[in-house]
């Protein structure tokens, strides 16, 4: 009878071969510790010296490839993880281990950290990007067949990582090389193939709970693994539910901490902050808590008035020098901030505050989510049968299926818009029209004399997203040694996503109000309850609001997103004919088919754009199919002989043809030579087609806001270069040399599909050896494996940000920009000097990562136990990209946020039951001063602190291994080591630390798993 086959459709015995075994024999990456790849009663006997689980190997398929093979060898890299590796390390999930730096070589992964942030997926999502290239261009499979998109809100594109299992993983492959001649679309930067265990019997129980030291952040797991087994049948399958608790501001010093912009470097000490701003009032410098002092909150916008400076203010002369000001020691101020004991000028109660002596930090900022919570449920089940027809047919099926809650807290800063004349504006009934604020639709249409500028508080998103993913397929023999495996796959990820919003329309309603006859105001129209705007005050200004008010503007708005996938797919693989001094040619040929739609339906307020100050979307509905075919061939041209121990080539090719975008093919050539035992070489090229995806084709134009120091005539007048075009465009408009925007820039983004957007190719060139040197007995095992890697990306799909049109507007020459061409088209400046700039997905010029992965393993016994070391390291050669043709490629390997150098350690010494571990993840150090000035020309040295040293994280922790039973416990971050600092000026930062999922948020944290079985 032929061997049963496991969930992925490789062929294994009853025991199969370890898979840190399987690894050495190629060594792509360090698999430590051996670990029997199904995990079934497999105990090591204490008496032994170390493990010794042995099996014999028959065909398994790889990722990277369709053809069965009889060793792990692979022209292309190729990492095994097995899943007691993620546990010793202390991750409580699929997603930690997939978005740690073993996997994707310290690439910028979008995790729970960017929940305040507009990502693809929506809030609460996860999603792996290998090589750096975005998570639409990495594959995730599951068992060997593809993973559908999950996520809320327009732009779902790629899997969330939320979705995966944990305690039904036996192993995760990992291909970091460009694979769509093999699997289609997407595999432009790699595969990652996670592995399910193919057969369990019994029951097991599984516990892990994650706690830092500083609060918050505490993450459990419980779990529950089943199985049993027929004569001809089986079916096993898997609950979780795992929790993660939110972590704020302020459960961090290094993030409650308010941010500062870190100007000026001391020459003495070398620590930058000298030219930051000191708070008079507090004699520290100035704490910028709103978008890095973007903004401002309990202040009051006028028309310029006379009046009294606060402490520190210079207002509109700019000096304190009394010559050089009106009479009496007043001056002229457009922002305010409640003071009683100011009883002259234009404004008694207030006094006049400048840029840095406004208001921008509110201590309820410490609330807002940090490390976003969320509680995700999990169930998977497999199972097989046996048919005994169709060429030992069996017929099998999966069934994944999860649920996500998540949730978000943010901060909002919130306006209350005075019209002219307005009976709001109570004693101030006098104020004239900002000369800075035109007639705004929240006033009903009338010119604005006052804003009040308020800090509103916490408000919530949350998302509940229901994914499922089910698979049914009959695979069998073709005679004696050809095989097929046909499936059909349906996949749909059902969200629901809320958000606190202000509506537009409502705030509109609370200004037109009509005495009360009792000294007040009411709603001229009271039928949806209207509550009246409130009467302009000191105590307003400082953000006391009533919470009738603040109920009625402010409601929970609702949309929905469906995401659906259905593959079908057939394939046949085997021998053809045997070559004189090589081996055996095999093939693989198959044919596939899938479907996708997305139906993402906002809450009718976003569509109607009634959103106050929040993102407003339409909906994205669209859909795609593609038809596909693939050959690969598998060619041993020499075996065995002197100089060609092995000496074999892979070709595949690929013919893809989408609905929306046509047809293209891809191909891939490899090539493993192994001339002596210890050494092998390896190469590989070939190239990649890449369709857009849904949400890039077809999403519904929604707008944001990008801060208002983003508008490229800010402070023109003090521009060095004042030939540039962005000089002379800035200058034509009339704009005061010391211009600096007041009103955020409205940005409006939509789908591709209807500017010509089309599909994107790419290339990928690997290139190796493996190391494997025999020193004899008592040195011990050792192997060392380098990698060479380029991907370029032609024809690629990005969305240019609104800051880029911006610069490209404002580059033009004089004569475009005057005409309003070009990128100029896209830019519009109203009276007030307010930006909007629409956006949307076109084909960039192109996108290239080079590099080189360094692996090394060493083992040996020692004493009466066995020591393995495993060292990783990726070294990017170049990461850069070019928006347009006429944009210069800019090279960012080595910036903040895009280290040129990770590595990973891993040390373990494992004698009878116990195991110990060390392990150390490191981020070279980088900097961003050379990028500027070779791009820009601009030496950023003295001004801005943008390098960071080598950051450094250890992890230890301890196992010990019952008859059925295990326990592992240990500490993440050792050191306690917080994320590093910059200036907020310079990058996206949480306090001041970089926005970027290689530093460590959490902190100290202490792990604990347990695991029993039945």
């Amino acid at each position: 009878m032929a061997a049963r086959r496991n969930a992925s459709g490789s062929r294994f015995n009853k025991n199969p071969l370890t898979l840190a075994l399987a690894t050495a024999l190629m060594f792509p990456l360090g698999v430590v510790h051996a670990q029997d790849a199904t995990e079934e009663d497999s105990q090591e006997s204490t008496e032994e010296a170390a493990p010794t689980n042995t099996s014999t190997l028959d065909a398994v398929t790889v990722t990277g490839s369709r053809i069965a093979k009889s060793t792990f060898n692979s022209v292309s890299p190729i990492q095994v993880i097995p899943r007691e590796e993620s546990t010793v390390a202390g991750f409580n999930s699929t997603a930690g281990l997939l978005q740690s730096n073993a996997v994707t070589g310290g690439s910028d992964q979008i995790n729970n950290a960017y929940g305040g942030y507009v990502v693809n997926g929506g809030p609460g999502v996860n999603t792996l990007s290998l090589r750096g290239l975005g998570p639409t261009r990495s594959l995730l499979l599951v068992n060997g067949r593809r993973l559908s998109p999950s996520g809320s809100r327009g732009a779902v594109g790629s899997v969330d990582l939320n979705t995966l299992p944990n305690i039904m993983v036996e192993h995760v492959e990992v291909l970091k090389d460009g694979a769509s001649a093999i699997y289609g679309s997407d595999a432009v930067a790699g595969v990652v193939n996670v592995v399910t265990k193919s057969k369990f019997d019994g029951v097991a129980v599984e516990f892990q709970t994650n706690a830092t030291q500083n609060g918050g952040g505490l993450e459990t797991r419980w779990g529950t693994l089943f199985g049993t087994s027929g004569d001809k049948w089986r079916v096993s399958g898997s609950l979780e539910i795992y929790d993660r608790q939110e972590v704020t501001m302020g459960d961090r010093d290094w993030a409650s901490d308010c941010p500062r912009p870190l100007l000026g470097r001391d020459d003495a000490t070398g620590r930058y902050g000298a030219d930051d701003y000191i708070d008079p009032t507090t004699g520290e410098p100035k704490c910028w808590g709103l978008d890095a002092g973007g903004v401002t909150i309990n202040t009051l916008g006028t028309q310029y008035l006379l009046g009294r400076p606060g402490l520190g203010s210079l207002g509109y002369y700019g000096t304190y020098d009394p010559d050089n000001m009106p009479p009496g020691g007043f001056d002229y101020f457009n922002r305010w901030r409640p003071n009683a004991s100011v009883t002259d000028g234009d404004l008694p109660g207030y006094e006049g505050v400048d840029l840095e002596g406004r208001t921008t930090y509110d201590p309820t900022m410490k609330r807002e989510s940090l490390i976003s919570p969320t509680t995700n449920v999990t169930g998977f089940l497999q199972g097989s049968m046996d048919l005994g027809v169709m060429g030992d047919a069996e017929a099998y099926f999966e069934a994944l299926i999860t649920r996500r809650e998540s949730e978000q807290t943010g901060y909002l800063q919130h306006t209350v818009d005075y019209a002219v004349g307005s009976p709001l504006l109570g004693d101030l009934s006098w104020l004239p029209r900002m000369s800075a604020a035109p007639a705004d639709g929240s006033t009903n249409g009338l010119p604005i004399a006052a804003r009040a500028f308020i800090g509103w508080g916490l408000y919530g998103n949350r998302q509940t997203i229901d994914f499922g993913r089910y698979t049914a397929g009959l695979r069998g023999d073709l005679g004696s040694s050809w095989s097929y495996d046909g499936y059909l796959s349906y996949g749909r990820s059902d969200a629901d996503y809320y958000t606190d919003n202000r509506l537009t329309d409502r705030i509109a309603k609370s200004y037109d109000v009509v005495s009360d006859g009792n000294g007040g105001f009411v709603c001229r129209d009271t039928s949806d309850g209207c509550v009246a705007a409130p009467v302009l005050s000191a105590d307003v200004v400082a953000g006391n609001l009533s919470q009738a008010y603040r109920n009625y503007i402010m409601q929970e708005t609702h949309g929905s997103t469906i995401y659906e996938e259905e593959t079908a797919a057939f394939g046949v693989s085997g021998p053809l004919f045997d070559i004189p001094f090589g081996g055996t040619v095999a093939a693989a040929f198959g044919v596939e088919y899938r479907g996708m739609e997305i139906d993402d339906t906002p809450d009718i307020n976003s569509i109607n754009s009634n959103l106050y100050g929040f993102t407003s979307s339409t909906p994205t509905r669209g859909e795609d199919s593609v038809k596909e075919a693939y050959a690969e061939f598998e060619i041993p041209l020499l075996s065995g002989l002197p100089g060609a121990q092995e000496l074999t080539f892979n070709l595949s090719g690929r013919y893809t043809d989408y609905d929306s975008y046509g047809s293209d093919d891809t191909w891939k050539l490899g090539m493993l030579w192994t001339p002596v035992d210890w050494l092998s070489l390896r190469a590989s090229r070939g190239t990649s087609f890449r369709a857009p995806a849904l949400f890039e084709q077809f999403l519904g134009a929604s707008s944001g806001f990008a801060n208002q120091s983003g508008d490229p005539c800010n402070d023109w007048g003090n521009a060095t270069d004042t030939n540039s075009n962005t000089y002379l465009n800035c200058s034509s408009l009339g704009l005061p040399p010391n211009f600096n925007a007041t009103n955020s820039i409205t940005v409006y983004t939509q789908g591709g599909a209807e500017t010509g957007l089309s599909a994107e190719t790419s290339e990928a060139v690997t290139a190796g050896l493996v190391f494997q040197p025999e020193f004899g007995d008592g040195f011990g095992d050792l192997s060392f494996a380098a990698d060479y890697f380029s991907i370029e990306v032609k024809n690629g799909v990005a969305r240019l940000s609104g800051a880029q049109v911006l610069a490209l507007c404002y580059g033009q020459s004089q004569a475009e920009f005057t005409a309003g061409s070009g990128y100029c088209s896209l830019v519009q400046r109203a009276a007030n000097n307010s930006l909007t700039v629409t956006t949307g997905y076109i084909n960039v010029a192109r996108d290239k990562v080079r590099g080189w992965d360094f692996t090394t393993r060493y083992a040996r016994d020692i004493g009466q136990g066995r020591f393995v070391a495993n060292l990783a390291v990726t070294s990017f050669l170049e990461q850069g990209g070019q928006t347009l043709p006429s944009v210069e490629y800019k090279d960012y390997s080595g910036t903040i946020g895009a280290p040129e150098l990770t590595g990973q350690l891993d040390l373990n010494y494992t004698i009878r039951n116990w195991r110990v571990r060390y392990g150390l993840d490191w981020v070279g150090s980088v900097e961003s001063y050379s990028y500027y000035e070779k791009y820009d020309g601009v030496d950023y040295r003295p001004t801005y602190q943008m390098a960071i040293d080598d950051y450094f994280l250890h992890n230890l922790s301890l196992k010990y291994t019952g008859d059925d039973w295990s326990v592992t416990g240990g500490i993440r971050n050792v050191a306690d080591k917080d994320p590093p600092v910059v200036s907020t000026g310079a990058y996206t930062t949480i306090g001041n630390a970089p926005l970027y999922s290689g530093y460590d948020y959490f902190g100290r944290t202490f792990f604990l798993n347990f695991s029993k079985e039945f």
